[in-house]
């Protein structure tokens, strides 16, 4: 073989990798860069009106630089929305990932019984999507034809709204930690199901019981499956909008604005204002990265061994 085609031969096989990527840059090319270019380029955008308003001309697009996210960012609702956000993240985040971490070391037990029933009982309602479960709940939520309300009625206890403003934030993080709970769990019963038996023999040899086997041998080998789980639920539950807006049509406590991503459909399809909803939306997405990279920083040091 001369050094020619030695040579060709070299390249050709340099290039394969960059081959078996292109698909994949196509793909994020078209679904994710592109379409996050053109929201910024709206953000940067507004519609002046010459006129009435009525003829073809009427109509001009024009470049006003920051002024929708400044327009975004002084919007009292916006910030309204992000503390009801807030607390819904907070009880959703705390109850979901302590019932998972709970489900997945009572099925990793060895004491455990009709273990395969029980992961897919916890499981199944992760596999019903959103809006379906929080149309289930909506109406168990209605007095009307609700067993919980005839179960709350024969305890004696009358008048519970679970629709009302001070209930339904806890109605929709019911909604979330029943959907939610099951997939987290399966993520860290996987991670259980990998750690070598011998770690737990080694364990009972020194004397400790299942307890302390969970919180001393088990708790902090999940350590970086606990910051998977956390980073994806704060994503999640700091970017709600199936859960209030399924439920808004049965709820007046509901607003149109009650989450942030509430407001950008608002602004973008009632209003007609794509411009403001395009900026409000970069918004959400820096403020949504920001409590993720706070934790990272804060636990891969303890989770992943790495220095800050």
């Amino acid at each position: 073989m001369t050094k020619a085609h030695r040579g060709a031969r070299a390249h050709r096989a340099g290039a394969t990798p960059y081959l078996y990527l292109f698909p994949a840059v196509v793909l994020f090319t078209l679904f994710i860069a592109a379409p996050i270019g053109y929201t910024a380029y709206l953000s940067l955008r507004q519609v002046k009106f010459s006129g009435l308003g009525l003829g073809r001309k009427s109509r001009t697009e024009i470049f006003v630089g920051l002024d929708n996210y400044r327009t975004a960012v002084a919007d009292g609702e916006f910030w309204a929305g992000w503390l009801r956000v807030l607390g819904y993240a907070t009880l959703v985040l705390v109850l979901m990932l302590g019932l998972a971490l709970v489900f997945a070391l009572l099925l990793d037990s060895a004491r455990v019984r009709l273990a395969r029933f029980s992961r897919i009982a916890i499981f199944l309602p992760y596999a019903v999507p959103g809006v379906v479960a929080t149309l289930l709940w909506g109406f168990l939520y209605l007095p009307s034809l609700s067993p919980i309300h005839a179960t709350l009625r024969a305890l004696g206890i009358e008048g519970v709204d679970l629709l009302s403003p001070s209930t339904v934030m806890f109605s929709m993080v019911n909604v979330a930690i029943w959907g939610g709970t099951g997939f987290n769990m399966l993520v860290l019963y996987t991670q259980l199901r990998a750690i070598p038996r011998d770690y737990y023999e080694a364990a009972r040899i020194d004397g400790a019981g299942e307890l302390a086997i969970a919180l001393r041998v088990k708790v902090p080998i999940l350590a970086p499956a606990l910051v998977l789980t956390t980073v994806f639920s704060i994503i999640a539950t700091i970017q709600v909008f199936t859960e209030p807006m399924t439920l808004r049509p049965i709820s007046n406590a509901v607003s149109s604005t009650w989450s942030p991503l509430m407001k950008v459909y608002r602004d973008a399809f009632v209003t007609g204002d794509l411009y403001s909803a395009a900026a409000t939306s970069l918004v959400i997405a820096a403020i949504s990265v920001v409590p993720s990279l706070l934790f990272m920083r804060l636990v891969r040091r303890q989770a992943f061994g790495e220095e800050r």
